[in-house]
């Protein structure tokens, strides 16, 4: 059994280096998991509890779920949550479809009008509109106090479709031409070629749309009313803003402290992204950076 050769240019590192890279990565990792750990058990903890200890817990004595009970019991909160599950799986799908069909016309050589579509997709990039005529246009549109308005005026992102276009023209091209010779079409080759070929992308991406469609809430600040508002925007009134959660915002019932009411809010909002992400991150690597060199 052979051990592995350190270079010649690197020197043995010292014990004192990695005692300093270990208590760093300590001190790292609890200037992340403590402030989410208090966030947690502020929501799984009593009343009375969270009043004794000046409103933030750090490990509840007598875990209790009447917070969670609570807002998912039919109030703002509730409704929230749904508004923002609904915009997230429709806004990813249609953004993945538009994103793909987008890039793989533009990474095809020949196509009429590519480059000049190309130029203005980037153009937009550069030169984002202002918030006043993306209002104006919400406005013209008749998408205000919709939910298309927190999915039309973003439906495609200029980076996401860039980074598959890349990806697309780094496929080798014998594979387009051998489903060519088959009779394959464009539709046919996309679906039976670039698609399974671009899953790492396909991923990343997704995964793009789907945290950017739940975490957004100024869209919603702008064009909907209080009504309808997805889950970051009510948190973002009343947790982050300050304002008093009510019945309305929590569900009948409510006995326990707005301190836990508001860290449950936050959890609710944070735990999804959180589950999803373990499952995508290894395509991280191979998805972005692939498509982002090539293109």
């Amino acid at each position: 059994m052979s051990s592995r050769v350190r270079p010649g240019w690197m020197e043995k590192p010292k014990p004192v280096t990695q005692a300093a890279k270990a208590l760093a990565l300590v001190a790292v990792v609890l200037l992340v998991c403590v402030p989410f750990l208090v966030i947690v058990s502020t929501s799984l903890a009593s009343t009375d509890e969270v009043v004794e200890n000046g409103g933030w817990v750090l490990w509840p004595t007598e875990p209790s779920l009447d917070a969670y009970r609570d807002i998912l019991d039919g109030g703002i909160v509730t409704h929230a949550l749904g508004v923002s599950a609904g915009v997230t799986i429709v806004g990813t799908l249609l953004s993945l479809a538009c994103t793909i069909t987008l890039a793989y016309a533009l990474s095809r050589p020949g196509v009429f009008g590519g480059r000049p579509v190309l130029l203005l997709v980037l153009f937009t990039f550069l030169f984002p509109p202002g918030m006043i005529p993306s209002f104006l246009l919400v406005k013209e549109l008749g998408l205000l106090d919709s939910y298309a308005s927190l999915v039309l005026p973003v439906l495609v992102n200029v980076f996401n479709l860039v980074v598959l276009r890349g990806f697309f023209q780094g496929i080798p091209e014998e594979l387009y031409e051998a489903a060519r010779l088959d009779g394959a079409g464009d539709w046919r080759v996309l679906w039976s070629v670039v698609l399974p070929l671009s899953k790492a992308a396909l991923a990343v991406v997704g995964l793009f749309y789907a945290v950017a469609y739940w975490n957004s809430w100024f869209y919603a600040s702008l064009y909907l009313e209080s009504d309808h508002w997805p889950l970051q925007q009510v948190l973002r009134t009343y947790v982050i803003a300050g304002s008093g959660l009510t019945d309305a915002t929590t569900g009948e019932g409510t006995v326990t402290a707005p301190q836990t009411v508001q860290m449950a809010v936050l959890v609710i909002a944070t735990v999804p992204i959180l589950l999803v992400y373990p499952f995508l991150q290894k395509y991280f690597t191979k998805g972005v950076l692939t498509g982002a060199i090539k293109s």
